[in-house]
Order: C-alpha cells, then sequence, then structure tokens
C-alpha cells in the first residue's frame, strides 16, 4: 500500500529494506558516521577559547563577535535545510562527503586569512559540514540501519559530544604549544580529511535519489502538527543547552567562584553528555512510549536550576551535572525524529523541518536570556524564561512520545 503526501510524491507504507552491502562496508558505513560526528561541532566549540585572541589579531569590534557566536545556528538553519533537496538530486553520501571537503576547506583557510570578512565567509563554509551532517546522517542511519536506529544514533551522537568536549578542551593547548591561535583553529582540519576518506570509499555505493523513494518536501511537512511539535520539542531541548553554555559559567562567577572553577564546571556539564548520549538513543528505542525519558531531562534541568537559584555556590557541581543530564534530551530528540518516520526520505526531511525551526528558537535564546539580565540586574527573571520553555519542552515531548508515524499525517491529509 502506498499514500501520496501533500507534495504529491508518494510514500510506500512498507519499511525500506536494509541494505546488504558486504560486512567490510557496513563498517565503513559505521566508522563514517562516527567519524564525520566527532566533526560536526569543531568548527563551533574551537571558536571560543581562542575568540579574544582572534579579535585582537583580526580587529574584530563586539558587533562582528556577536555575528561570529550567531552564525552556527543561523548556518544549521537556512544551510541544514536544503539537505533533503541536495540528498534528492545527488545523494545522501555524496551530500556528506562535499559536506566534509566544505568543512576541511573551511577551518585550514579561516586560520590563514588575514581579514575578517574572509574570517566570517570561511567560518560560514566550515559550517556546512554541521549543517548538512545534522540533517542527513539521521537519514543514512535510518536507510542503511532500519532495526539498529537507537545503536547507530548512539554512535552517532556520542561521537558528536565527544566532538565537541575535545575541540573545547584541546584547541588552547594546541594554541598554546604552537605560539599561534591559527594553529589551534587549523589543527582540526586535519581531523576533518580523516572523516572524509570513508565516505569517499563508500561513493561508489552511493544512489542519487536515496534508494528509490521520492522526497517529501518540508512544505509538506509545514501541514502536519507532528512535525511542529517536533520543532518546537527540538528548539526548547536546545535552547536550554545554548543558554547553560553561553552564561552558566557566568552565573557561577558572578556567585564568587573562580573563573577556573566555573570553567570546570562548564566542561563537567559539556562531557556528561557523552556517556548520556551513549544510553539514551538505545533505550528509546526499546520503548514504545518515550515519555518517561522526555519527563526526567525535564527533571533534571529543574533540578539543577531550582539549585542555581537557591545555593549556586554551595552546590555548583551537583548542579552543573544534573543540568549535563539534562541536556540528554539533545540525543534523545535526534532519536525521535528517526523513530517517527518510516522511511530514510521523509527522516531527512522531517530532521531539516525540526533542526531549521529548532536552531531559530534556540538562537534566540542566549540573546533573550542576557537581555532580561540587563534589565533586571540579576538572574532571577532570565531563569523564567527557560523554566517556560522546559514548559514547551515537557508538554512537546508528552505529545511526540505517542507510537506514531509522520507519514500516516500526510497520508490523512491527503486522503482528506
Amino acid at each position: 500500500m502506498s499514500v501520496s503526501s501533500a507534495s504529491g510524491t508518494t510514500v510506500s507504507d512498507r519499511p525500506v529494506p536494509a541494505r546488504s552491502p558486504g560486512r567490510a562496508r557496513v563498517w565503513l558505513l559505521v566508522a563514517g558516521i562516527a567519524l564525520a560526528a566527532l566533526n560536526l561541532r569543531t568548527a563551533v566549540t574551537s571558536v571560543g577559547p581562542l575568540l579574544d585572541e582572534m579579535r585582537g589579531a583580526l580587529g574584530m569590534n563586539g558587533s562582528i563577535a556577536g555575528v561570529l557566536t550567531t552564525l552556527p545556528v543561523l548556518c544549521f538553519a537556512v544551510i541544514g535545510s536544503a539537505g533533503p533537496l541536495l540528498a534528492h538530486r545527488f545523494g545522501e553520501r555524496r551530500v556528506v562527503a562535499g559536506a566534509l571537503a566544505c568543512l576541511a576547506i573551511g577551518l585550514v583557510a579561516r586560520a590563514a586569512v588575514g581579514s575578517v570578512w574572509l574570517f566570517l565567509l570561511f567560518s560560514a563554509l566550515a559550517l556546512v559540514g554541521g549543517a548538512l551532517g545534522n540533517v542527513l546522517i539521521p537519514a543514512i542511519i535510518k536507510r542503511s540501519f532500519p532495526h539498529r536506529v537507537g545503536v547507530l544514533t548512539a554512535v552517532y551522537t556520542t561521537a558528536m559530544a565527544l566532538g565537541t568536549t575535545l575541540a573545547a578542551g584541546i584547541t588552547v593547548p594546541v594554541a598554546d604549544a604552537a605560539g599561534s591561535w591559527r594553529a589551534g583553529l587549523g589543527v582540526w582540519f586535519v581531523l576533518a580529511v580523516i572523516a572524509l576518506m570513508p565516505w569517499l570509499g563508500l561513493l561508489r555505493r552511493d544512489t542519487a535519489a536515496g534508494g528509490g523513494h521520492a522526497t517529501v518536501t518540508m512544505r509538506s511537512l509545514l501541514r502536519t502538527r507532528l512535525a511542529w511539535l517536533m520543532a518546537a520539542y527540538f528548539g526548547s531541548q536546545s535552547l536550554q543547552a545554548y543558554v547553560a553554555f553561553g552564561w552558566i559559567a557566568q552565573i557561577f562567577i558572578d556567585n564568587g567562584i573562580s573563573r577556573q572553577e566555573a570553567g570546570l564546571m562548564l566542561a563537567v556539564l559539556t562531557a556528561i553528555s557523552v556517556p548520556v548520549s551513549l544510553v539514551l538513543p538505545s533505550l528509546a528505542a526499546r520503548m514504545r512510549n518515550q515519555f518517561p525519558l522526555v519527563a526526567l531531562m525535564v527533571v533534571f534541568y529543574v533540578s539543577g536550576y531550582v539549585g542555581m537559584i537557591a545555593a549556586p555556590a554551595a552546590g555548583a557541581w551537583v548542579w552543573s551535572i544534573l543540568i549535563g543530564l539534562g541536556a540528554g534530551a539533545f540525543p534523545l530528540a535526534l532519536t525521535m525524529i528517526a523513530l517517527r518516520s518510516r522511511h530514510a526520505a521523509t527522516t531527512a526531511a522531517l530532521s531539516a523541518f525540526t533542526q531549521c525551526i529548532g536552531y531559530l528558537i534556540a538562537g534566540a535564546g542566549p540573546l533573550l536570556f542576557g537581555v532580561l539580565h540587563d534589565l533586571s540586574g540579576g538572574w532571577t527573571v532570565p531563569y523564567m524564561l527557560v523554566f517556560a520553555m522546559l514548559v514547551v519542552q515537557g508538554v512537546c515531548g508528552w505529545r511526540i512520545s505517542r507510537p506514531r508515524h509522520i507519514e500516516d499525517e500526510l497520508g490523512a491529509r491527503t486522503a482528506a
């Protein structure tokens, strides 16, 4: 049986069968997914630790620095939305390989230029890799490992969390050892080139149109309730993470904690995501309804923020760990994208829609949090923003946790 989407494309009710390449090619694809994921955030988290040195060397004023820190979410939203269309035209693996090539070129080029505008341009080129990888790797997992979505999503999100942590922690030591901030930024080019190698080996087996299924467009998803609920959930949980990464160290410092210790607590918060990403996707994939996990992530966040309000210095390490556990909502959200779609083409469209809208929501979070802090002169009012978004996260998470698929809504709308 098949149904037609609102965009006029045909979507079969039967799950996409797993491809059966040789064992060596299967492991090559797993390695490609893991290595690509390891690179998806290096262009982002390698910048922050060196921002002061870069600003001095490039003559970057505060406004341009603000553009640089906002650029990732804009690229993830805008460039990521083109992922399904590019994959339908050129094939998923070709697009991922091209994205990793853009990442490598952008990383090495921005470390070499002396113009602030060229630095921004090549930063945007590097972010192409993260933007397209965000959208297409879940679809590749769905197509190639339809019965191992939880396990492969765990590999993907754990590698992404590890890469995020490594880039944040190693960039400064590399720059110090080499005596240049350019070396600290450019060194990640090597990892991007390594990640590209498996995908070049896989291109021979790539298909131009994603396994024979016509692409479900983002326009067709605009009229489905589940897609909007997924986007709201992804955006609300991402906003929490961006606020925590951007502001939690400053909150600790304002409450009498040294800068060094505040930085260590932020590192702990980030590192917690590695074991959480390893466990949560597989657990979610085995559950018929994922709401217990959704609720648990909200409870972790609420407990951490309440502790930050009541005794920020006394229990700082505990609050950091709780907020880091709450950030497990991110790998859960990525897992849900695959679980709420039957086919790889639909997964790619839903991934693009969810992340495009979600990152636009998330990008406003740190800015609004800072504005509320400036207007109120304290941290209590800004906390109201994160609590309000936790309500959104909980409600939307409850709605998307019920077992169903986006294709059912597309088919129902067509029948109507």
